[in-house]
């Protein structure tokens, strides 16, 4: 499937899912969406795993893919990730999400079942068969327990034309630059570990899928205008201003620091989370609110530190 040059490259966070007492907050998450268009965001990732989808039904994944796109209306792509450990049900989200419009999809490797790399090749071919959208493979290997090599993309692609890319979440610049030597530049990678944003950016990553980017959307969004225009100097500078604050996601579970975050700086009313998951600890916290103050975040937002 031939891309058109600019289609899917950039920054393209994945955003959380708000819950008020329990719900899914669809008006705060429209909001959310809103905010990622306003502040430059080139495309938005939906159901991802910073949105905890394991822990969302198919209808409410569905109804956030179905907002994003009205949303949107066509002035951002909106990528769904559609991927489940079930294959009937990563068909049907997929399905689904096509009929919603949106212009590509994210499908995870199938976690806890530790498929072989024949059966890693079979099972993308299967779902991509199924659809007429680009399809990006979502290697995660630290949550899906199985990894993908270069071989297994390279056999994938080769027998479905509209896998396009991806999202490569795992300390592994190796298989980036494999990748892009037997599928070529064209082929999108998505970085989906924040401190390796600019490494992953300037072997020829297309772009970045960061948590990082509901916190402070513009940045991300700069640091990918950056690296492609050529200003390795100005990315550089960005990279390491963002450094410290991409670490702060994982001092706990993604998305339990985020969602702290995004709560102290208003942008969400609570950190509220979904089982097993649970608020982050008071220590923590202080360390999260240091975090956020020597980023320049509590004070733009009119926070009190």
């Amino acid at each position: 499937m031939k891309l058109a040059h600019n289609s899917l490259r950039g920054s393209y966070p994945p955003l959380i899912t708000p819950f008020r007492n329990g719900a899914v907050d669809v008006a705060k998450f429209a909001d959310l969406v809103e905010r990622q268009v306003r502040e430059g965001s080139h495309g938005v990732l939906i159901t991802g795993t910073t949105a905890e989808p394991s822990s969302l039904t198919i209808d409410e994944r569905n109804t956030l893919v179905r907002t994003a796109v009205e949303v949107a209306a066509h002035r951002v792509p909106v990528v769904a990730a559609t991927g489940s450990q079930s294959y009937a049900e990563t068909v049907t989200l997929t399905a689904a999400a096509e009929k919603a419009g949106v212009d590509a999809v994210l499908v995870v490797t199938p976690y806890y079942i530790k498929p072989s790399q024949q059966g890693l090749i079979e099972y993308f071919c299967a779902v991509g068969e199924r659809t007429d959208l680009p399809v990006m493979i979502y290697h995660i290997p630290g949550r899906a327990a199985v990894s993908v090599t270069a071989v297994t993309v390279e056999k994938i692609a080769a027998g479905r034309p509209n896998l396009v890319g991806i999202k490569q979440a795992v300390n592994d610049l190796e298989l980036v630059s494999e990748l892009l030597l037997h599928l070529g530049s064209d082929f999108r990678i998505f970085c989906g570990l924040e401190a390796l944003s600019l490494p992953m950016l300037s072997v020829g990553a297309a772009g970045l899928m960061n948590a990082a980017g509901n916190l402070t959307p513009s940045r991300i969004a700069q640091l990918c205008d950056e690296v492609h225009a050529g200003n390795l100097a100005a990315a550089r500078s960005l990279h390491f201003e963002l450094f410290e604050l991409n670490q702060s996601i994982f001092l706990d579970t993604n998305p339990i620091p985020l969602k702290y975050m995004m709560s102290r700086l208003g942008l969400l009313d609570s950190p509220e989370l979904r089982l097993p998951l649970i608020p982050i600890d008071e220590p923590r916290r202080r360390i999260l609110d240091e975090v956020l103050g020597r980023a320049g975040l509590l004070q733009a937002q009119g926070v009190a530190s």
